[in-house]
């Protein structure tokens, strides 16, 4: 044999540290583990199953999946009915007082309102498929406003510059004139003067969800999350609702007619006492900040929430509230140890219609077949 056929012989054999490193034998996975599997579109186009094909698909999909078993569970947990050792018979405060078995807690941030996703959020007060609601001052002040007069789709790129020549704001690619701004300065401002006499007269304590039931009563207008909500006793505590236009308004309203005294604490232990008291609760988070964390500290208070969905598309590694997976919270006793929460990382306004469809909407028109 000559040399070079030596050689040629030995570089065909790869070395035995590179086959082992890349060829190292695999364990049995369990046998119930899922297998990875999409949909098949030789049958047509069925939305219904192209969902359902999702928890199979791996990454987002998967999330999406299990958020959606996540809060069907809470819907089988809150159609239990209540008996008569776990009802609240002598609760007065309709806010707190309990209306099932698991009491399901949606939270969401301004920009939800400010986009076509109201009408979702509108769905599930309307229908009292949700029992408590926190969001910032904009998820309140943008459901008047587009009472009021209309928000407009827009682009990302508009130059700020421009806009602002314009009198016209920029959420996103969203655009809200000022004109609609004035107009809410102009229907809350004597809501403002009606607060002020009730407190001077009959020493009414307004907290900011009394404030807002208030403001729904006076909007009259079905289109409204918050006229719902006061029609359904469902309370929506805002505990930063000086944040933002109606925090302006009242801003203003301070030097015309100056007195009005907001209480938050009371709002703060009408929250609290509705997540002590309630038998199960389930935690719907859309966005993160004051809404996430107010929401998790209630459901501190009673050791931790039974369910929990996340819904943004913040990241952990910079140590914010957004980005905290829900183990996070399982560390501080907002989420309790045994729950099975999800955080799915995506835009809401993409995938939580396509959720409420594939639970609430499903849950509720088969309630209403059924009666």
């Amino acid at each position: 044999m000559d040399t070079s056929t030596a050689a040629k012989k030995i570089g065909n054999l790869a070395p035995n540290v590179a086959v082992n490193a890349v060829l190292l034998p695999s364990q049995e996975l369990p046998a119930e583990t899922p297998i990875v599997s999409g949909y098949d579109w030789e049958n047509g186009t069925d939305f219904n199953k192209i969902l359902e094909s999702y928890t199979r698909s791996g990454f987002q999909a998967t999330s999406f999946g299990n958020a959606v078993q996540e809060i069907n569970k809470m819907l089988k947990c809150r159609s239990v009915p209540l008996t008569e050792e776990n009802s609240d018979h002598y609760e007065e405060d309709v806010f707190i007082k309990k209306k099932n078995n698991c009491t399901i807690f949606l939270g969401y941030t301004s920009n939800m309102i400010s986009s076509g996703l109201r009408d979702t959020i509108r769905f599930l007060v309307k229908n009292k498929l949700v029992d408590c609601v926190v969001t910032t001052a904009g998820g309140v002040e943008e459901d008047f406003i587009k009472c009021l007069a209309p928000t407009y789709v827009g682009d990302f790129n508009l130059s700020g510059k421009m806009l602002r020549t314009r009198g016209i704001n920029r959420i996103g690619n969203l655009l809200v004139p000022n004109d609609n701004y004035c107009k809410f300065e102009e229907w809350v401002t004597p809501v403002l003067d009606e607060m002020l006499e009730e407190q001077i007269q009959n020493g009414t304590v307004w907290t900011p969800s009394r404030i807002i039931a208030k403001l729904g009563e006076k909007i009259n207008d079905e289109s409204s999350v918050c006229y719902w909500a006061w029609r359904n006793n469902i309370p929506i505590y805002s505990p930063a609702l000086t944040d933002g236009s109606l925090g302006d308004m009242m801003y203003f309203h301070s030097y015309k007619r100056p007195g009005l005294i907001i209480d938050i604490l009371s709002d703060l232990r009408r929250l609290n006492t509705m997540a002590v008291k309630a038998n199960n609760t389930g935690m719907i988070i859309l966005g993160g900040g004051v809404i996430k964390h107010h929401i998790c500290n209630a459901n501190l208070m009673r050791n931790g929430a039974d369910f929990a969905v996340y819904i943004n598309t913040a990241s952990e590694f910079d140590g914010s509230d957004a980005g905290a997976r829900p183990d996070e919270a399982v560390s501080w006793g907002k989420i309790r140890p045994n729950a099975t929460p999800v955080k799915l990382y995506a835009d809401a306004t993409l995938v939580f219609p396509l959720i409420v469809g594939q639970t609430f909407a499903k849950h509720h028109f088969s309630n209403k077949k059924n009666v």
